[in-house]
């Protein structure tokens, strides 16, 4: 069987690790799982070219609407969200949309210890907001949840995201941060270093941090959180439990190696980190 990763830029995707690590574990003989660059409009022609042995595809950036709109079915998650990063095909050659980003980041907040937290701020407008904003609604956040958006005006499909989830949040300037940091968690949707600036506020605050950014890692916020002693999840651990929700859906098998897949993500970023360093 055949699987892959799909988007643009895709190069550096830890899927084909992460994936291939969970097949040899379990023993999938003959399964291979590639990467290939796809625009959104080439993602319908590559679909159909794909022979009866394809499991299905992980997607990333800009394929995840048009995942969606080509899908025979698509998952409430997904609809819900408003985005699929898995496109996973049924034995009648159909194909179904499923959103494991979600997944990926309750578990990786979980994991940490972070299961139902109060008070929460979200940085950010874009798909992962989105779909961190469904990852809160099930850890059930119990007072508020406010997210801040460098452009408030940009913040259309958030916002038709946030009305299908059904969630009471506000929004607001991202620039009103330091005044509104008095809160149990802040997640960290921006690109990598964007939240740095905002480490001073973030290590007199009392919040924990999840920061999407998994490379370089550790990003400067999350030293600040760390260093006042504050839980800090990273991206790795999202990436790797969406990854091990997308294998159990491709494989129908519930024994997916998690450990064996993190180690191999791991040694991965450890070996780039030490080249881009040399």
């Amino acid at each position: 069987m055949r699987a892959a990763v799909l988007g643009s830029p895709v190069a550096h995707s830890l899927s084909p690790v992460l994936h291939g690590a969970a097949h040899r574990s379990m023993g999938l003989e003959g399964w291979a799982y590639g990467l290939h660059e796809c625009e959104e409009d080439e993602l319908a022609p590559f679909l159909r070219g794909l022979g009866a042995d394809w499991a299905g595809l992980s997607l990333t950036m800009p394929l995840k609407r048009r995942a969606m709109e080509l899908a025979d079915r698509v998952s409430p998650t997904a609809r819900a969200v408003g985005g699929a990063n898995t496109l996973v095909r049924a034995g009648d050659g159909s194909w179904g949309a499923h959103n494991t980003d979600v997944e990926g980041i309750t578990t990786a907040l979980t994991e940490a210890g972070i299961k139902a937290p109060r008070r929460c701020l979200v940085l950010g407008a874009g798909a992962t907001a989105a779909s961190a904003l469904a990852a809160l609604r099930e850890l059930d956040v119990q007072e508020s949840l406010t997210l801040l958006a460098r452009n408030v005006a940009r913040t259309g499909e958030v916002s038709e995201a946030v009305r299908r989830l059904g969630l009471d949040i506000e929004v607001a300037p991202l620039e009103e941060l330091e005044d509104r940091i008095d809160v149990d968690l802040v997640v960290s949707t921006l690109p990598s270093g964007a939240a740095d600036r905002y480490r001073d506020a973030l290590a007199a605050s009392r919040a924990d941090l999840f920061d999407v950014v998994y490379a370089p890692w550790p990003t400067e916020a999350a030293r600040a959180v760390a260093g006042r002693g504050g839980r800090v999840v990273g991206g790795f651990p999202m990436l790797l439990h969406q990854a091990v929700a997308q294998v159990r859906l491709m494989t129908g098998r519930e024994d997916v190696p998690v450990d064996a897949m993190r180690a191999a993500g791991e040694a991965e970023l450890d070996r780039r980190a030490r080249e881009a360093r040399n």
